[in-house]
């Protein structure tokens, strides 16, 4: 059996530093890694030494295992923790890892390749009498093929990248016409985050539910499952929200489902950490989707129920040990809820989001785990995935640890980059989670991510109230802070939130205070305390605790109540010139983001009508189309395929 001794994480953020913290408080060294744009990270200065890798890209940094095998071996590791994404499941990394010497902390590399490939996986646990759901695993690759099954199946359908997970390369089609665009943008995602075109199709099932078994199995063939874990909240068939134990499954499904996650386990000759994920149709039925061969992001929240480290279990088969608990030793206890925050806007479509973070107030750890790698000064940047982090509320039972995870969401500050958390909030007090009904098209069909989003008064208010301080606080001394003698007059306020600019006016009084008008709603507002990112606000009579954080000078960032909005004072500025990427009729097709410039579909010439795609920019590891806002005819292109953009920089013209 195999000592470890240095561990290296190859990964970077919250799993790096999570999977860290386990192996150094079980007495292990570590080794992080990093690129050029995580050098300041957590994960970095947390382990107890760090090999740089390359540039930010992640084929030059983590997707590069030539580079992380090398850090390994300059560090003197003897054991490669992958955690999940990147090299995770990657067989030809843990080929690579075993003739180095390392151990891989995962299973094998052809359980790897095999659970890998989505067709293989799907005949391979059919084989072992595992039912799965009606689709095409065919070798004809050909796009004739496809949509002549896609028609034997009948439509709706999905369309998976057969080497994929987490959502990439995978759309929901519901008609033939459809399905040509869906193939072609499916095989592309498939090809940039997986390097393999291949597809599958697979029956897409009506009101279902996304619900996956977490297995362990040994060295020595005890394999066992740990309950399961409910992911039925998602957007775009990217997991939000997850919980363990399902609402949905009773001890009798329960069991069933463990027996058929163990048989698929063992048609695979598993080792380690996996996780088989089923669809719950809603007639009962269930059906094999794929199984992931490496820690789940979701695993905390069977951490919370089973009151064991899976990161520690790993680390034991990893050495050889033999599993300590019994498939009848197992029990669950409670429940437990994650919501995975993410810098992204949901009311632009999900957009992903980038930014430097000002100011972090994190919850109590008495109402919710946090598993992040935020702090203040990290820059949030397009090159790796939006996922900034997960709250993890456990409880007696399924309203408590809601509870809990919405006081959790309550309490937590992250300034200077936009995030889900309001967006989080609503969908944990929407009737059909409370009631635990959401099946995985909620989300997508049934919830407005738009709601809440714009900035109520209150916060326009705060933002006008703190501008107004600032400017008053410059040049004048400590005494004369809180004296005008322009009580009456009204001074402009001009602010741009997300391209948009809003008109606002502040009538100052002579006790102070001022009256903010937006529009003609006059709105009472008073500075009660000011400290350095916490304010406390008398407005409209109610008394209001406001966090903030300045960017620049013009530049900032408020939460009050329950969501977060950053403000640009363009008062002086003239004209903003801003308006949104798409829907506004200005016929400059601008970049959403920090990205890469994937396909440009059009030329100078050509006539365009709205909605069509006049390019498409990758980032964070998603495809972004950028939409002609009206019709017209393309009389500049300014981009290439495979440019590099900066957000709002400009892409496209129509005359």
């Amino acid at each position: 059996m195999p000592t470890l001794r240095n561990i290296l994480v190859a990964n970077r953020g919250e799993i790096a530093l999570r999977v860290t913290r386990t192996a150094r408080a079980l007495g292990y060294r570590t080794t992080a890694v990093y690129s050029d744009a995580d050098a300041g990270a957590a994960h970095v200065a947390f382990a107890d030494q760090a090999v740089r890798l390359g540039p930010a890209k992640v084929a030059e940094s983590y997707l590069n295992g030539e580079r992380v095998l090398a850090a390994a071996q300059a560090s003197g590791a003897d054991a490669v923790h992958p955690g999940y994404g990147f090299l995770s499941e990657n067989a030809a990394f843990a080929r690579a890892c075993a003739a180095a010497g390392l151990t891989f902390i995962g299973p094998s590399a052809e359980t790897i390749e095999l659970m890998g490939d989505k067709r293989r996986a799907r005949l391979a646990v059919a084989a072992e009498g595992v039912p799965c759901v009606p689709g095409y695993d065919g070798a004809d690759q050909s796009d004739a093929a496809l949509l002549r099954e896609a028609a034997r199946i009948g439509f709706p359908i999905m369309v998976k990248a057969s080497a994929g997970g987490g959502g990439r390369g995978m759309r929901r089609v519901t008609s033939a016409a459809e399905l040509p665009e869906a193939i072609a943008r499916a095989r592309s995602e498939a090809q940039a985050a997986f390097g393999d075109g291949g597809l599958i199709l697979e029956r897409a099932l009506e009101r279902a539910r996304h619900v996956e078994v977490q297995i362990f199995a040994d060295q020595h063939g005890l394999i066992v499952h740990l309950g399961e874990r409910d992911c039925s909240l998602q957007r775009r068939f990217q997991k939000v929200i997850e919980e363990a134990p399902s609402p949905a499954v009773d001890p009798e499904l329960r069991a069933r489902m463990g027996e058929l996650a163990v048989r698929a386990a063992r048609s695979a000759r598993y080792v380690g950490a996996g996780t088989v994920e089923l669809l719950l149709a809603a007639s009962g039925e269930l059906y094999f989707l794929e199984m992931n061969t490496r820690l789940q992001v979701e695993h905390p929240v069977t951490e919370l129920v089973t009151g064991l480290d899976l990161v520690a279990l790993q680390l034991l088969v990893a050495e050889g040990h033999p599993l300590p608990l019994a498939q009848a030793q197992l029990q669950l206890n409670g429940h437990a809820i994650e919501a995975r925050l993410y810098a992204e806007d949901p009311a632009r479509g999900y957009l992903p989001e980038t930014g430097r973070v000002h100011a972090l107030v994190l919850p109590d750890p008495a109402l919710a785990r946090f598993d992040h790698a935020l702090h203040e000064g990290a820059t949030i940047g397009a090159h790796y995935d939006p996922m900034l982090g997960k709250l993890i509320a456990h409880g007696a039972d399924r309203e408590q640890a809601r509870r809990k995870l919405c006081r959790a969401l309550d309490a937590l500050r992250v300034l200077g980059v936009q995030t889900n958390q309001s967006f989080l909030r609503a969908v944990l007090e929407h009737e059909a989670f409370v009631s635990a009904r959401a099946a995985t098209d909620f989300l997508d069909t049934a919830f407005d991510a738009s709601a809440g989003s714009a900035p109520d008064r209150c916060s326009l208010a705060a933002a006008a109230l703190l501008f107004a301080r600032r400017a008053r606080g410059t040049g004048a001394t400590a005494e004369l802070a809180g004296y005008n003698n322009c009580a009456g007059l009204r001074f402009p306020l001009r602010l741009e939130r997300r391209g948009e600019a809003i008109e606002l006016a502040l009538e100052p009084d002579r006790s102070g205070g001022y009256v903010i008008w937006i529009g003609q709603d006059r709105v009472p507002a008073e500075l009660v305390e000011l400290a350095e990112r916490t304010a406390r606000m008398r407005i409209a009579g109610e008394l209001v605790r406001v966090d903030y954080a300045f960017g620049t000078e013009r530049e900032l960032f408020v939460h009050a109540g329950t969501a977060s909005h950053a403000f640009m004072d363009i008062t002086h500025a003239g004209s903003p010139g801003v308006s949104p990427s798409t829907g506004s009729g200005s016929g400059r097709a601008l970049a959403p983001m920090d990205g890469a410039i994937v396909d440009v579909p059009v030329r100078v010439g050509d006539a365009v009508i709205l909605g069509q795609t006049l390019a498409v920019v990758e980032a964070m590891k998603l495809e972004l189309k950028v939409a002609a806002d009206r019709d017209g005819v393309v009389s500049e292109v300014h981009v290439t395929r495979g440019a590099q953009v900066k957000a709002r920089q400009l892409l496209v013209e129509l005359a």
